[in-house]
């Protein structure tokens, strides 16, 4: 379904790159280039969340639109192939936000082979968080419409106000504990930290 949209509906690509790509426009402008790496990490984070949370308005269009999760529910299929096939369709609507940020990563981002594996588990665990909340979120209501409100509205609070396009250095006590509610925040101090932006202090076990 999701490459049917793409191919006959070729806008919905330059919906999934409008918006990373204007943080990362944005936060360069006003740091004068110097949060450009910053930026790209949090547009992968805020694509990697954005799906989840996309996840719960086509749960509810399969739901209660097509009626087809009834008809799911009583076949062999179980709830982890479900879940996870809903989600795929949603990590393919960002394949090209993807594939730009993957360039822009490779020329601007000072990542090593530890690094960028470290990255990429953090965007994964990001993944599954959003996921998560997407599906929980899925439950609350039977309105799509409500549901697409409640994407926009939660996509927005995780990945615009916490500190994921910039450290969470530039944030002072006691407003950095707020932060900290959000998942957000310490995915971005991860892939932050693995592209040697921020320093994450390393707790010695006795």
């Amino acid at each position: 379904m999701s490459l049917y949209e793409m191919k006959n509906y070729p806008i919905v690509l330059v919906n999934t790159l409008i918006s990373p790509l204007s943080f990362i426009v944005l936060i360069t402008f006003v740091s004068r280039g110097a949060l450009l790496g910053e930026g790209i990490l949090g547009s992968f984070i805020m694509i990697m969340f954005s799906c989840g949370m996309s996840l719960q308005s086509d749960l509810s269009h399969v739901k209660n639109d097509f009626k087809l999760q009834d008809m799911i529910v009583s076949s062999p299929t179980s709830w982890q192939i479900y879940v996870l096939g809903m989600a795929a369709s949603e990590l393919v609507y960002s394949i090209p936000a993807f594939a730009v940020l993957g360039i822009l990563a490779g020329i601007y981002l000072p990542l090593t082979v530890p690094g960028t594996l470290q990255s990429v588990a953090s965007l994964a665990m990001m993944l599954v968080t959003s996921i998560a909340l997407g599906y929980t979120f899925a439950t609350f209501s039977s309105d799509i419409v409500q549901r697409f409100a409640y994407s926009r509205l939660l996509s927005t609070l995780f990945t615009t106000i916490p500190p994921v396009y910039y450290p969470i250095t530039y944030i002072p006590f006691p407003w950095r504990y707020l932060a900290y509610l959000s998942p957000t925040t310490y995915a971005a101090q991860l892939v932050q930290n693995a592209a040697g932006y921020l320093a994450l202090p390393r707790r010695r076990w006795q």
